[in-house]
């Protein structure tokens, strides 16, 4: 197995939703996740957390702050992943689909009616009891 890589997961709400993609081409295709990416080396959590929702869907944002995190083995796939989630609002503007063999596209939604199937580290989330509410 290799060793577990840092992920870092952005919930960006706005008018008290956030923003879902629908992910394809790789591990977790077909289930719903937050924009995010691997944390490199050297890079903050809250600038990995800009750069990521900038490059995936071209969004700035403010407010950005840390959240909890989550530890998910993907025995299929032999990742590990320790995601590190943070918290931020939109300045303006709409998510554009700016990694098409990624993400299928973004969508806003309410956090009680989030679509299945979620990616994992954002199930592990839920089941660990934190909701969008817990960070406003």
């Amino acid at each position: 197995m290799s060793l577990p890589q840092v992920g870092v997961g952005v919930l960006i709400i706005r008018n008290g939703r956030v923003l879902l993609g629908k992910r394809k081409g790789a591990h977790g295709a077909g289930t719903w996740s937050a924009p995010g990416g691997h944390l490199e080396f050297g890079e903050s959590i809250e600038d990995c957390a800009r750069r990521e929702v900038l490059e995936e869907t071209g969004l700035e944002l403010t407010n950005v702050r840390n959240g909890p995190f989550t530890n998910n083995v993907f025995q299929a796939d032999n990742k590990h992943y320790v995601t590190i989630f943070a918290l931020a609002e939109p300045l303006s503007g709409e998510a554009k689909t700016l990694e098409p063999n990624k993400c299928e596209g973004w969508d806003w939604f309410d956090w009680n009616k989030l679509p299945d199937p979620l990616f994992p580290p954002l199930q592990t989330l839920i089941r660990q009891g934190y909701t969008i509410t817990n960070w406003l």
